[in-house]
């Protein structure tokens, strides 16, 4: 059996490989090509998490399943927060061949997801980003968003400031970019066109009297019933969008949030990305309309680029 570290993920599985692979997986997803079952999360204590996701490519496709601790604690020791293993299988033999290092997998893959959705629903003008947070998805979406967008300047918000700056100054080398940190949420999204949000954040953070007309948000830092990213206002209104309809309506805290003070019900999520790439619903309507794709993450994103890891060898 194969084992592909996280060296070896990091080094060859690259944006430009990544993004066209999650875009064709959540198109296969919305048309029902896949077969999955709702993640499974088992919380240990506050801030700990154990999930298990489940997933086929297809009746007679590459299956598997991803086994993923989240440790928030984890930034702060300079640990992955997300780490784990994938585990795929032969879809002719039924025999375990592969096992991925799920940790790295699962920073660029989701990171794929946001460049996938930016594409679709940010405005084609929009070339100023806003990154709330400064942990390892910080990094990895400003790689990703950078791929599909021609951006200008990206901002970083850090709760540590000096984390924030930090990140900034690496970034800025890596990237060619303007990039610069902000002390206050308020402050970062004040004039941004894109907005990520990946943070451990319990309690919004962000405000949707703050964020302007046009922008789009990826909603991503929360990936279970529970923490709350951005407040009801900005989920009511928006045109919202989802990696997967039955996942946010039963695990996606903001959508949740909102739906429980009464003021959205299910019809809210207006589609999901696979359809909207697929073009069977419409995404961004206007160039003052808020757009928000919220990720959870989904195990076809991982088989699909496990897989392609794994076929394409060195």
């Amino acid at each position: 059996m194969r084992f592909i570290d996280r060296e070896e993920v990091a080094r060859r599985l690259t944006y430009d490989l990544c993004i066209p692979i999650v875009r064709d997986a959540m198109m296969a997803f919305s048309r029902g090509e896949t077969i999955q079952h709702l993640r499974s999360i088992l919380t240990l204590s506050q801030g700990r998490l154990f999930g298990i996701m489940p997933g086929a490519l297809g009746a007679n496709a590459p299956f598997g399943a991803k086994l993923i601790s989240v440790f928030h604690g984890n930034a702060d020791l300079g640990r992955q927060s997300h780490q784990g293993v994938v585990v795929l299988f032969d879809p002719v033999t039924g025999a375990p061949v592969c096992v991925v290092h799920a940790g790295e997998l699962t920073a660029i893959r989701t990171a794929a997801a946001s460049a996938v959705a930016t594409d679709a629903l940010a405005r084609k003008d929009a070339h100023r980003l806003t990154i709330l947070g400064s942990g390892e998805q910080a990094a990895t979406h400003a790689r990703a968003i950078a791929k599909v967008r021609d951006l200008e300047h990206i901002l970083i918000w850090g709760r540590s400031p000096e984390r924030a700056q930090a990140l900034a100054e690496k970034l800025q080398v890596e990237l060619d970019l303007p990039i610069t940190n902000a002390l206050t949420v308020r402050e970062a999204v004040a004039d941004a066109d894109i907005i990520c949000t990946v943070t451990s954040a319990e309690e919004p953070i962000l405000r949707g009297e703050w964020v302007r007309p046009g922008t789009h948000l990826n909603v991503v830092g929360s990936s279970h019933a529970g923490p709350v990213e951005v407040d009801n206002q900005l989920v009511v209104h928006s045109r919202f969008i989802a990696d997967s309809r039955e996942g946010v309506v039963q695990q996606g805290a903001e959508f949740l949030s909102a739906k429980r003070a009464g003021l959205i019900d299910d019809s809210h999520i207006v589609a999901e990305i696979g359809q909207v790439l697929c073009g069977e619903m419409e995404g961004r309507r206007s160039s003052d309309e808020i757009t928000v794709y919220k990720s959870l993450g989904h195990v076809v994103q991982d088989l699909a680029s496990a897989w392609a890891l794994y076929t394409s060898g060195e």
